[in-house]
């Protein structure tokens, strides 16, 4: 009985860290334009149609929000063969409340590293364009998570990106923090001197 008393202490007291496990977010968007010249690439009218994690399951719809984000200027490459774009710009997220999503801004922030504009040939000769990228910034819940977003165009056909085109659909991913190790080895360290104290206290109590 007394051995169960300090597991059940010791188990109340761990629970809490083990909400600090780490987990995920994920939206995905479909549609909007992608529109872009050597200052930067942008997206408009993304609708987001699924999001994964945010406080539940799966929820899924035709429309419920936003996501729309500018990149930094082109630093190499070229908008029609592929290239990096500088860090900065913006992404942002929005949800309209349907299905429990939150209403308003659900992440903003930007892009912390090179964004890679790939170009993508496939066996027919046509060509897709993929836009790659990683994100910081605040959570709509406060706090500040860190991301990776990654952009697929339509077919733009035999010819090459001249400006403007369609996205196909776009997945973004955040991840919760997870505690450092040297975090950790306090938390093992700080239960077990409670357990210590728990089983002096019932040794003391038995006396």
């Amino acid at each position: 009985m007394i051995k169960k008393v300090v597991f059940l202490t010791i188990l109340s007291l761990a629970l809490p860290f083990a909400a600090f496990a780490g987990s995920s977010v994920d939206f995905t968007n479909s549609g909007g334009t992608l529109s872009g010249t050597n200052s930067g690439l942008s997206l408009t009218g993304s609708t987001l149609v699924a999001v994964n994690g945010l406080g539940g399951g799966l929820i899924t719809g035709n429309n419920l929000g936003t996501v729309s984000f500018s990149t930094g200027v082109l630093s190499s490459g070229t908008l029609q063969m592929g290239g990096t774009f500088a860090a900065g710009g913006t992404f942002s997220i929005t949800g309209n409340g349907t299905g429990g999503i939150p209403t308003g801004t659900i992440f903003n922030g930007a892009f912390t590293g090179p964004v890679t504009w790939t170009l993508i040939t496939l066996a027919n000769g046509t060509h897709n364009y993929t836009l790659t990228g990683s994100l910081s910034g605040t959570w709509y819940s406060g706090g500040t998570i860190d991301g990776a977003t990654v952009q697929l165009t339509i077919n733009t056909g035999k010819g090459f990106f001249n400006g403007q085109t369609t996205i196909s659909s776009g997945d973004t991913t955040f991840t919760t923090t997870v505690p450092e190790p040297g975090t950790l080895g306090l938390m093992g360290t700080g239960l077990m001197s409670v357990a210590g104290l728990v089983r002096r206290k019932l040794r003391a109590l038995r006396g």
